[in-house]
């Protein structure tokens, strides 16, 4: 009898579950992929860390978490500064000072504001994806930056799509092209890759791989004293009361012999005829020295049943669809604690999951 079973090996599951091996518990993990990690992990493709489900940069601003997280491996300084591509032309991204100049000319703060009020349209309350990026920065920015790279991401029309979805994007009138915020001051990547960084949090914990907990759900409980469930809750309760929506990725990973692909880790590309939204190369965030590069191009998709669940869906129906799952597993499950990605139903940031992670755990021990 374990104390936690840990279903998923995520940064969720897996921080639990050195937190408790740590705390003197026992622990056993399942893990339904081939592999450990979850949409962190990262595999070595000929000598480069490829991230596999789409580009992780570690930031927060939290010293307890990045200390934390600092126990596992040796952090680089890379910061996320991605390109936009746009009618063959190459533009700063996120919206900043030299964005304005490459469109405009212009070259202080005080011009880019000026400029900036002539062309933005004034929307009060705006509603809307739309509206509210025509409200900040008019419709060359719009059209330049957002709507076509938007349109692919959620398969809607941005007018749509509400405001939550945008804002997280900072529009600045400086010259930092830093893509997360300025109070995140701790940042990078784990050299050497995120695999090996979740091989140590969970060392000599025992792991089974390519085991599907919902298949024999009674049976795995039996093993222990605490499920810690990482995975998709309405998979959980076969989607007795519906699906919970989401988008999902495809991505398209290739070899290129030359040493630089594109010259940077990301650049995205905002034009709607093109199928793919950005350009992840690999070698950049660990600046790795070859005559090889790895890219890969990232594909929206709709979601459906057996597809990679990516991007919840937060409208109040699924939000309200996702409470009355977690209700029922309180009811049917009260040994069951519910983390990460999936089980809440919600976007985090890898810093946010190893906060909540860290959260949760403190509640089972006092």
């Amino acid at each position: 009898m374990y104390d936690y079973l840990i279903v998923g090996s995520g940064l969720f599951g897996a921080t639990f579950a050195n937190l408790a091996k740590s705390a003197g518990k026992t622990c056993l993990i399942l893990e339904k992929r081939n592999h450990i990690g979850g949409n962190i992990y990262t595999e070595n493709m000929n000598g480069i860390n490829v991230h596999v489900y789409g580009p992780h940069i570690f930031h927060t601003s939290n010293k307890e978490i990045w200390d934390y997280i600092n126990k596992f491996a040796e952090f680089n300084n890379f910061y996320n500064r991605p390109k936009v591509k746009y009618r063959n032309n190459v533009y700063s991204f996120p919206i900043n000072l030299f964005t304005l100049y490459q469109l405009w000319g212009v070259t202080t703060p005080n011009e880019a504001k000026e400029k900036l009020a002539k062309v933005k349209l004034s929307i009060k309350n705006p509603s809307n994806l739309e509206e509210w990026m025509l409200n900040e920065v008019g419709e060359e920015i719009y059209q330049t930056f957002i709507y076509g790279y938007t349109k692919k991401q959620w398969g809607k029309e941005p007018r749509d799509l509400p405001t939550s979805i945008i804002k997280r994007l900072p529009i600045r009138l400086n010259f930092n092209d830093n893509y997360y915020k300025d109070e995140d001051v701790y940042q990078g990547v784990p050299i050497g890759g995120y695999t090996r960084l979740v091989n140590r949090m969970i060392s000599d914990i025992p792991v089974e791989i390519g085991v599907d907990f919902n298949k024999d759900i009674e049976y795995w409980i039996s093993k222990a004293k605490n499920v810690v469930f990482t995975g998709a809750i309405d998979e959980l309760l076969n989607y007795h009361m519906g699906t919970l929506d989401y988008r999902s990725l495809r991505f398209n990973h290739e070899r290129v012999d030359v040493e630089d692909y594109q010259g940077n880790a990301v650049m995205n590309y905002t034009e709607g005829h093109i199928p793919f939204t950005r350009i992840i190369e690999h070698k950049h965030f660990e600046c790795i020295n070859s005559n090889h590069t790895i890219i890969s191009q990232e594909f929206p998709d709709n979601w459906s049943i057996g597809k990679e669940k990516y991007y919840p869906i937060n409208n109040d129906d699924n939000n309200k669809l996702h409470k009355q799952y977690v209700d029922v597993i309180k009811k049917e499950y009260p040994n069951f604690i519910l983390g990460g990605r999936l089980a809440c139903y919600k976007y985090f940031d890898m810093h946010q999951v190893i906060g909540q992670a860290l959260k949760k755990f403190e509640e089972q021990c006092y």
